[in-house]
This record gives structure tokens, sequence and C-alpha cells, in this order.
């Protein structure tokens, strides 16, 4: 199993924390990795696929430390994934740097409605010799939406909005309007929109595996077959064949 960046942000995170965090299902043992019942951790089975973009995912205070949070899953499949948490007033200097590093043509994956329409884009386009830099704004919705107004260091940058032609398949969480999908479920949208097919199909079948773990570990009630598991070992080990 590789650790990345959201498993050394949680670790700060939580080195921050003046008491304990206890989000929904907190007594629960969990594994440390992803954020699953022991006895249902997939961490074993992590895949990273080797893509042109990379990540920046902007965290909003205490969601790296929410079981629940799906960015760790684009983490484990796209091996440059890089995490902060969002400062109003004090943008990270190193987050900044990474934006303005001259390699990295940076998107703010974000609703267009929300944007200024010379911004908006719906494809994938950069100048020879960058590569794309997705930036996901990580939080409840009011969270993202206060992230995305407040923070200067954003607005030079492209917005990159999708338009997915599915509902949440997440049953973890509620989200605050119909549309809306899961983080992870955003990125894998982001990939196939960048033409990165497979990897695309790799994050939303883990995100499957991530959210069928979590609702069955909870109920503790025995998963169906095939489970997801069985469907994600199928795409990759065939891939790997």
């Amino acid at each position: 199993m590789r650790i990345h960046a959201l498993h050394h942000l949680y670790d700060q995170r939580l080195a921050q924390s003046t008491r304990p965090f206890r989000a929904r299902g907190c007594k629960i043992v969990r594994c440390k990795h992803c954020m699953l019942t022991t006895d249902l951790c997939m961490c074993a089975f992590q895949t990273t696929v080797p893509v042109n973009p990379a990540f920046l995912m902007v965290m909003y205070d205490d969601e790296i430390l929410k079981p629940s949070n799906t960015a760790k899953l684009i983490a484990d499949v796209v091996e440059e994934t890089y995490a902060w948490i969002w400062s109003r007033t004090e943008p990270n200097p190193e987050m900044v740097a990474l934006v303005n590093d001259p390699q990295w043509q940076p998107f703010v994956v974000f609703p267009a409605e929300y944007a200024e329409p010379e911004r908006v884009r719906e494809t994938v386009e950069v100048p020879v010799g960058k590569r794309p830099l997705f930036i996901l704004l990580d939080g409840t919705w009011s969270q993202a939406k206060k992230m995305f107004r407040k923070s200067d260091w954003l607005h030079p940058f492209p917005v990159l909005t999708i338009n997915p032609d599915h509902l949440s398949r997440y049953g973890v969480r509620t989200a605050a309007k119909e549309h809306h999908l899961a983080t992870a479920e955003v990125a894998a949208e982001v990939l196939a929109v960048a033409g990165e097919n497979y990897a695309a199909n790799v994050l939303a079948c883990w995100f499957e595996v991530f959210s069928q773990h979590y609702l069955y570990g909870r109920s503790q009630k025995p998963m169906p077959e095939p489970t997801a598991l069985t469907r994600f070992l199928a795409l990759t080990q065939t891939e790997a064949a």
C-alpha cells in the first residue's frame, strides 16, 4: 500500500486537534488509511494508474478527518495528488507555488453558474509543454462555495465544469442538491473529460468499493455477490494481463 498526501495531511490535521475528533460512528474500529472497518479494509487492493494530469485537493478544515471523505480515493489512484487545508487569509505558500509552477495549467473544478462566463471551460485544453492540474474544493457544498468565492489566488484560473449523466451513487452522505456528486465521483468525471478513460473507470470502481464497504461495515450485514471489489479486481487484473 502506498502512503500519499491525504494520509500525511490526515496525520498533520489530527496532530493539531486539541480534542478528539468525534465523527459519526466514531466507536467503530477503523483502518487508519482507508477509514473502513478493519475487517473490510481495502488497502491491500490499492491500484495506482499512470496519468498525465495531477490533482490538488483544497480541503475545508476538518474535512480530512471525516471517515466518509472520498478525496483519499483520488490519491490512491492518481499518484500526483496534492492536498492542503484551506485558509482564507494565509494560503499555504507551497500550494501557491505549485499552482504557479509553469509546468502546470490549473483548472478549478466547479459549476459554471458560479464563475464568470469567460472563465468557464467544458474541455481540457492545455498549452504545449504544460500538464493539467485539477483543483478540487473539498467540503460541504456551502464550504466549497465559500472557498471558491474567497480564494483570490484561484481567480486567475479557468473553471472546468462537468455535466454528469447520472446521479451520485454515494449512499454514505446526503448531497445538498440532487445532482451533486461525491468528490471522488467528480474526479472520475474529470479524468474522463481529460481523456484518461481507464483511470476514470478505475477510480469510479474504487469509489464503489469504498462506498459498499463503508455502508455494509456500518450495518454489519453480508454484502451481495458479486461485490464491488470483485468488479474492481476484474477491471484492474484484466488490464494488467
